[in-house]
């Protein structure tokens, strides 16, 4: 695993979601390009969609059963470059995501793609999708 980019998004994701909390709060949203894509503050007590709301504890122990299956995985398997950028980026997401579980009792999203229609999401879970498409380019193509 590369602790250098679990370390990158953690802080991208921690400094986004302070500035999210200070500037966005008060106002609620703001369109970048109008009715395309804004910064909405959203407090997330689920997951995608709004699945599991309130469950912050099945949350909490299922990221960190995540986290040591990372971390195991990566410390005990010779790995390519594809595969450590993917397990280190959803690692990274995983942490910056955990910490507000357990922080604030939600996770802060603000990233609002209007026009896909889209759930309102963060750095982090954007972390989590590119690292978890990276490791299935790389099961689909290199694992044997």
């Amino acid at each position: 695993m590369n602790y250098i980019i679990v370390i990158a998004v953690l802080i991208l994701d921690q400094l986004s979601k302070i500035l999210a909390l200070k500037y966005l709060v008060p106002v609620g949203d703001i369109p970048i390009i109008n009715n395309i894509f804004h910064l909405t503050y959203v407090e997330n007590r689920g997951a995608a969609f709004g699945l599991f709301q309130n469950q912050k504890l099945f949350f909490v122990i299922t990221t960190l059963l995540v986290l040591g299956f990372i971390w195991f995985y990566a410390h005990h398997n010779r790995l390519n470059k594809m595969m450590i950028v993917g397990l280190s980026l959803v690692a990274g997401g995983a942490i910056g995501n955990l910490i507000d579980r357990v922080r604030l009792g939600f996770v802060v999203d603000y990233f609002n793609a209007i026009i896909i229609n889209f759930p309102v999401f963060n750095i982090a879970d954007s972390a989590v999708v590119v690292g978890a498409v990276l490791i299935g380019i790389f099961i689909l193509k290199y694992d044997r």
